[in-house]
């Protein structure tokens, strides 16, 4: 087996419990390799300090899977799937569930949602990808669904070697499945969709609204497929607008409104959510709750001063939009936008806007998508409750 030899220095990173190790931090590689090959992970002197999986090509190229010096194997990776599952099962519903989060549960790069009786996989990067077939058996094993389904059509693969690809892995998938979600009916396109089909980091914040929109009138933007605003119906919404760009989200959450017998109070408008939000202050419109769940606005840390603009926009919109008591929900699920610039970026917009905020709630991603505290990178999603006053 081949050993990747850290710079002097460099293993303070791995001391510290992060799960990667970047190309620049590799001094030498000593035996024969291909990529994609475990490999042990040693410190300039050569002391041990991980098994991991190897790619030169990416500019993270030391993915770790154990600290101990064990074989990684099927059995190893059997176990991690077998681990990850035990732990959902103390509090989650596997209606709705995300049952493996990558790294936060020692299987880098690699995701599976579970929607109804059928999970999406993917795998991300090179390394785990050799794994695949033990990660369907152990899911199989596990949870014996209808079908598992691979949705690795993400350029990232590209920057790992690997090709795009989608397709059936185990069982039977159809085109559309149905999820329930905090009591909630929902049609999942897991083959066509965006990511794995639906985005359920946000389960948890989802029904923490139900205080505040009973008998509401309720504006929710981004909506994408109706998620936020039909838990806002369920909960007893008076009226709900959903506001999305895409014609075919607007049309899917149309279809998950009937799924669930609100479409009296519900309606979808396809359009861009700065200029609704832009027209309907125009307007002098009031909701007595806004919900702004937006998608990442930047990938790159370099772009990080461009999205906080983006987020200061539609979150001075969105303040003034509330009434005098009512309340704002705003999320980031951008990772380079960390919680204290979002919070620094919530202060200068209620100043502007001539509000005060008064926090109820401050959250995170859900249970299921457990955050290591020695990888601040696990840890993307910022979602505020907050009552809003006019100055």
């Amino acid at each position: 087996m081949a050993s990747a030899i850290l710079l002097r220095g460099k293993e303070q990173r791995v001391y510290g419990g992060h799960p990667w190790v970047f190309r620049s931090d590799i001094g030498k590689v000593e035996g024969e390799y291909k990529d994609g090959d475990v490999v042990r992970v040693l410190n300039d002197r050569g002391k041990f300090l991980a098994m991991a999986v190897y790619n030169p090509r990416s500019q993270i190229s030391l993915r770790i899977l154990s600290r101990r010096e064990e074989p990684i194997d099927s059995g190893f990776i059997r176990e991690r799937v077998k681990r990850a599952i035990a732990y959902r099962r103390c509090f989650a519903d596997f209606n709705s569930c995300r049952l493996i989060f990558a790294e936060s549960d020692g299987l880098p790069a690699v995701i599976a949602d579970k929607f109804g009786d059928v999970i999406v996989l993917q795998s991300l990067c090179l390394g785990m990808e050799q794994f695949k077939t033990d990660i369907v058996e152990a899911l199989v094993d596990e949870l014996h669904p209808l079908g598992i389904y691979e949705r690795n059509d993400v350029p990232v693969r590209e920057l790992e070697g690997m090709v795009q690809q989608t397709g059936l892995l185990y069982g039977q998938v159809p085109d559309r499945v149905e999820m329930v979600e905090n009591g909630v009916h929902f049609w999942v396109d897991v083959k066509e969709g965006q990511k794995t089909g639906f985005f359920l980091d946000q389960k948890e914040n989802r029904a923490a609204i139900a205080p505040f929109v009973k008998e509401q009138r309720v504006l929710d933007c981004f909506t994408h497929t109706g998620s936020f605003a039909l838990h806002a119906a369920h909960y007893g919404a008076k009226e709900v607008i959903g506001v999305d760009i895409s014609d075919y989200a607007c049309e899917f959450a149309t279809e998950n409104a009937k799924l669930n017998h609100v479409e009296d109070r519900v309606r979808f408008e396809c359009a861009n959510a700065f200029d609704y939000l832009r027209s309907a202050q125009d307007r002098h419109e009031q909701f007595d709750v806004v919900i702004l769940d937006p998608p990442a606005f930047t990938k790159t840390r370099s772009a990080v001063v461009g999205a906080l603009r983006g987020y200061k926009e539609i979150n001075l919109r969105g303040m003034k939009l509330v009434r005098d008591g009512g309340y704002l929900v705003t999320c980031s699920c951008s990772q380079h936008v960390l919680p204290p610039m979002f919070r620094e970026m919530l202060q200068d917009a209620q100043k502007d806007a001539r509000v005060q905020l008064r926090q109820v709630e401050w959250r995170t991603q859900g249970r299921d998508h457990p955050i290591l505290l020695s990888s601040p990178e696990t840890e993307y999603l910022k979602c505020g409750i907050f009552q809003v006053f006019k100055l």
